[in-house]
């Protein structure tokens, strides 16, 4: 074949595959089957070998995957990807109905497009001149990771605009949904169970994941998949509705919601949100709720946006609730504690906002009585809208049920013959079991003890498994060299991660006491010992009885820390983390402004980050709490606030922004500068 004709086939081939993977993964209507587009696309690569000069970044043939990178670079978006006003409650949804027509001078009905609000990760797609140039996550809305390589690998993301039906603009930016199906994140979790991996915890964790990978062939290895439902950006074309927006989209070879509706007034608003609320056990995909956007795109504009989000959308989001679903299989799990717990995992349900596919049941005394067996029907609530628990067995009539699940006799991870104490079945192996290391190596580097960015559960994992860290002081001792042959990680990131461990060697006391993992002790009675003793030293060299005199800690509390600071192997290791830590004492005002008062944060601050305005809150006296209760003095709204905005104001809890928070400081005295 000579050039000419072998460059023109070339085209016809891409043109004819991208029209098959249209018609497969928008239409869901394939008109040949796998065997033959299989034979199409071997012929493109065929020819494309022998003619690499006519490679082009948007073959279909690319999807496979480009060569793995150092790091996600940053990319600004076209348009600021706003996030948006969001409530389950009905009243909201009518107020902001209520400033719609307020704003827009408007006495009677406006029209709205309402669609599904996906639960997967945003992303931002630029089209120049008809082909895809870049791709890129939310970020902080201005800002994103450019991922174009990973998002080249989605078979629904098309990489060429189609023209047939409405000309291809010049410039396109869209906002689209990444995720995956319930069906496939059942199917890649149990493959990474097979593998010995960690299954991910719900599908939009899953994509979020799999889209940030350096290495785009293993992107191209998760079911993604994506809805597209917004316009960014448009030069070269024009649109003057929601809904013209939406037909569009489909025309350029979009994948957009079947499910999305044009609506003429806010009570076909109402019931387009109680009829997804229906449907969404039903739907493939996980949703948490709707979207509603003001369809006139020119009173949009009238309305306009503020710093954070859309005056004319809303996310009226479905209220949390008990769900139903089933246990596919109960599997033990080895904490850093060493109890090894019976985990259910599930097939996905979302309960207020989060997708849930697995939950602890507890301890096989807890198991035994509710009688929870592997193909069991099962009722799962989110205790305090936070922990998932299986709640009860529901009976299904005609039913065959596997026998009771009953624990290993070894630890899973380590081999050791569990113990049983009381309803917990325990792995005394508790410096030299894997997965008890890789937890303990999780905890230390979280948020709220060392704050390690780069270490969670996965590199935890890695680490111990490639034997990198073989007890917790090794931590100290990793090279970039090391850190580089692991999975996932590049020159850069491997850098930023050691530069992370460096830069942790200098640390609070109570946040070390936090971290080492020592029965008991959580961020709060951590904090109480370190201010109580002052010293690590004074805290080792501590009785039983002087334990017993920290405010909050009874016998049983004190027994246990007083056995962890006695123990043999935890006092070696505490020696080797002390040649690599400098502990900072804390500095504790002689005035407890805060004392008796508590705080709970929601959103983002400027001046602090949550855990700085937590420690100022408990440094003079205050507590600072996860969630809202009847306890609850005050909670601080900060950025993009969640559910617990909502508690409060049903709970009739005072609210405080940053500015009255402030003011609360001053007022009592605190140096906040």
């Amino acid at each position: 074949m000579d050039r000419k004709r072998a460059k023109e086939r070339i085209e016809e081939l891409r043109e004819e595959i991208r029209q098959h993977d249209y018609l497969y993964y928008v239409k869901n209507e394939p008109e040949i089957s796998d065997d033959e587009y299989d034979e199409l696309f071997k012929k493109l690569q065929a020819l494309e070998e022998q003619f690499p000069d006519f490679q082009s970044e948007n073959s279909p043939t690319q999807r496979v995957g480009a060569p793995p990178v150092d790091e996600l670079p940053d990319v600004e978006h076209t348009a600021p990807m706003l996030s948006l006003q969001s409530s389950h409650q009905e009243k909201e949804a009518r107020d902001f109905h209520d400033r719609v027509l307020r704003g827009l001078g408007e006495q009677g009905e406006v029209a709205y497009v309402a669609e599904p609000k996906f639960d997967g990760a945003s992303v931002e797609l630029v089209y120049e001149g008809g082909a895809l140039d870049r791709a890129a996550t939310r970020g902080d809305g201005q800002v994103g990771d450019e991922i174009t390589e990973n998002v080249r690998t989605v078979g629904s993301v098309p990489l060429r605009l189609m023209g047939e039906a409405r000309p291809v603009p010049d410039v396109l930016a869209v906002r689209g949904e990444i995720l995956i199906s319930i069906e496939n994140f059942e199917d890649l979790n149990q493959r990474l169970i097979n593998e010995g991996k960690e299954p991910f915890a719900n599908p939009r964790n899953a994509a979020a994941g799999s889209l940030r990978q350096l290495d785009p062939s293993i992107t191209a290895q998760r079911p993604l998949e994506i809805y597209v439902y917004d316009i960014l950006y448009l030069e070269g074309g024009d649109v003057g509705s929601q809904w013209e927006v939406l037909g569009a989209l489909r025309d350029w070879g979009f994948r957009v919601s079947e499910l999305s509706k044009r609506l003429d007034s806010f009570e076909e608003v109402i019931r387009y949100h109680d009829d997804m609320e229906d449907r969404r056990d039903r739907l493939n995909y996980e949703i948490d709720g709707v979207v509603i956007k003001l369809n006139d795109l020119a009173a949009r504009e009238d309305l306009g946006s503020t710093a954070h989000h859309p005056r004319w959308a809303f996310a009226f989001k479905f209220p949390p609730r008990k769900e139903i679903t089933h246990v596919d299989r109960i599997i033990p799990s080895v904490g850093r504690t060493g109890i090894v717990t019976p985990i259910a995992m599930l097939r996905p349900v979302q309960i207020g906002g989060v997708t849930i596919s697995r939950a602890s049941l507890y301890n096989i005394e807890q198991l035994h009585k509710k009688d929870i067996r592997e193909g069991d029907k099962v009722r799962v609530q989110r205790a305090g809208d936070v922990i998932p628990q299986v709640v009860e067995r529901i009976e299904e009539d005609g039913e065959e049920r596997q026998p009771p699940f009953e624990m290993p006799e070894v630890c899973p991870s380590c081999g050791s013959v569990l113990k049983r104490r009381g309803p917990f079945v325990i792995c005394p192996n508790s410096f030299g079991c894997p997965a008890q290391l890789a937890g303990r190596i999780e905890h230390l580097a979280s948020r709220n003890a060392l704050d390690i960015e780069g270490i969670g559960e996965e590199t935890a994992q890695l680490l111990v498994k490639e034997g990198l860290v073989e007890k917790l002081p090794d931590l100290f001792d990793l090279t970039e060299e090391e850190v580089l042959s692991l999975e996932g990680f590049a020159e850069k990131s491997s850098r930023q991660l050691i530069e992370a461990i460096d830069g942790a060697r200098k640390v609070e006391l109570r946040r070390f006491l936090y971290g080492l993992g020592i029965p008991e002790v959580g961020q709060t009675v951590a904090r109480d010992l370190a201010h109580h003793f002052q010293s690590l030293i004074a805290l080792r060299e501590a009785s039983l009885e002087d334990l017993e005199e920290v405010p909050g800690i009874a016998h049983k509390m004190a027994a246990a820390i007083h056995g962890f600071f006695k123990g043999q192997a935890s006092q070696e290791m505490l020696d080797e983390l002390l040649d690599e830590i400098d502990l900072i004492e804390p500095d504790i005002p002689e005035q407890q402004p805060l004392q008796g008062l508590t705080f709970v944060f929601t959103g983002g601050l400027e001046t602090w980050s949550r855990s700085e305005a937590q420690d100022l809150v408990e440094r003079h006296g205050g507590n600072a709490t996860s969630s809202v209760s009847g306890a609850t003095d005050y909670v601080v709204v900060g950025d993009n606030p969640g559910s617990k905005l909502d508690e409060a104001r049903e709970r009739g809890v005072e609210t405080l922004d940053e500015g009255a928070f402030k003011s609360l400081l001053s007022s009592k005295g605190v140096d906040f500068a």
